[in-house]
């Protein structure tokens, strides 16, 4: 069983995610990768009788060469490590993140039963637009570091090529210049300039799958159960972690 190492992997990062301890946080890092290659190593064993789901297409999947002619081939497998990446970044940063995205949505709708309502009553398209509004309003996702590829000129400020960088998103997310009243729920306005997910070269890859789940997940909920607030406020988590450490909500069954 996975579930517990994963836990505490969770628990792992994000306290080495509050340090700002480099040292820490690759460490945590490096744990993960193990936990992946775990996984991959009875499926490399089995082979042809590995469990037929994306992690073992990936074992299986074959890429072209860029100059065959000179290679001898027009393909290859993938390396250990470019497997290990990619599932890295298919659930590394899931596990977290949907947990919590998880919180904010459900403190949100049950301070809003009506919204509640649309979220569940609602197409998939609606309460896919709510949700990211919601994440808009109470962004988990605090920030990201960057590298400058070339000169730049930003809000009147110049960054020169090497330069690191801080990306606020949840700050960027509630700038006033760009969202006139920051807590007022627009999802059809906002989304053009919703960066819940980033934007450009680096947004994220798993918004797709991220968005699916969210939406079953509310939708599976709410249509079994009414969400209202718990007796205690709650917990928030510390910077750079946002969102909710700790969420207490009661559910009230439908029918």
């Amino acid at each position: 069983m996975l579930e517990p190492e994963l836990l505490q992997w969770m628990s792992d990062n994000h306290e080495a995610s509050r340090s700002g301890e480099l040292e820490r946080t690759r460490e945590v890092a490096e744990h993960f990768d193990a936990i992946i290659r775990s996984v991959l190593a009875p499926r490399r064993a089995a082979e042809q009788d590995a469990p037929e789901d994306p992690t073992t297409a990936l074992l299986r999947l074959r890429v072209p060469l860029p100059d065959p002619e000179v290679q001898g081939s027009t393909e290859r497998a993938l390396h250990k490590e470019e497997i290990v990446s990619i599932l890295r970044n298919w659930t590394g940063g899931d596990l977290g993140s949907i947990a919590l995205c998880t919180g904010v949505l459900l403190h949100a709708l049950a301070h809003a039963p009506a919204l509640a309502d649309r979220v569940r009553d609602g197409s998939d398209e609606e309460a896919t637009a709510i949700i990211d509004e919601l994440l808009r309003i109470d962004d988990p996702f605090v920030s990201n570091r960057r590298v400058t590829t070339c000169p730049v000129s930003l809000a009147g400020h110049e960054i020169g090529a090497g330069e690191r960088v801080l990306v606020h998103w949840t700050s960027a997310n509630r700038d006033g210049r760009v969202f006139p009243d920051p807590e007022a729920l627009d999802p059809a306005g906002n989304a053009e300039r919703n960066l819940v997910y980033g934007a450009g070269p680096h947004v994220c890859p798993g918004r797709p799958l991220a968005t699916l789940e969210l939406l079953t997940l509310l939708k599976a909920l709410l249509s079994a159960a009414d969400v209202r607030p718990g007796e205690t406020p709650g917990e928030r988590e510390i910077a750079p972690v946002g969102g909710w450490a700790h969420v207490p909500v009661v559910l009230v069954p439908r029918g």
